[in-house]
């Protein structure tokens, strides 16, 4: 087995910004990861129409240039769905051009965007009842029906 002393090691591309010292905005070149990440979502819908399975992918994990994002917004396109949620911040849900597939975007109350994913199911959870609110209103509705006065 070699030593690490005697491993060579060369550099490709001295003018890349890296190894000039310049700096530059994370992923401000194509990374190269839209058309996996297209295969990844098409694969999802193949496994969610067979078994059911939900997929999630957090955009903020996959690096993408600017441009890359917005051809990939540009791809899915738009469907026609879209709700906005207001808590702790404003939360977007847009479904797809692509049935199935849909955006999610989350805001902080200050409106800087906290993150981003595209599921891959019939309605996202965050849009789904919470079943210990649904108990809550069924009291509170209970408690209505008790105390109301029903014309007949």
């Amino acid at each position: 087995m070699e030593r690490i002393e005697s491993i060579s090691i060369e550099t490709e591309s001295p003018s890349t910004p890296a190894a000039t010292g310049a700096t530059c905005t994370p992923c401000s070149v194509p990374t190269g990861n839209l058309l996996p990440l297209l295969h990844e979502i098409r694969h999802a819908l193949s496994s969610w129409l067979d078994d059911g399975s939900i997929h999630v992918i957090d955009l903020g994990s996959i690096p993408m240039a600017p441009d890359e994002e917005t051809q990939l917004l540009e791809t899915l396109g738009q469907g026609e769905i879209q709700a906005t949620l207001s808590a702790l911040g404003n939360s977007e849900v847009i479904e797809t051009g692509i049935a199935g597939v849909w955006l999610i975007t989350h805001h902080n109350e200050e409106g800087v965007l906290v993150g981003r994913f595209i599921e891959i199911c019939h309605i996202p959870e965050i849009l789904k009842s919470q079943t210990e609110d649904a108990r809550f209103a069924l009291q509170a509705l209970d408690n209505l029906l008790a105390t109301a006065e029903i014309e007949k």
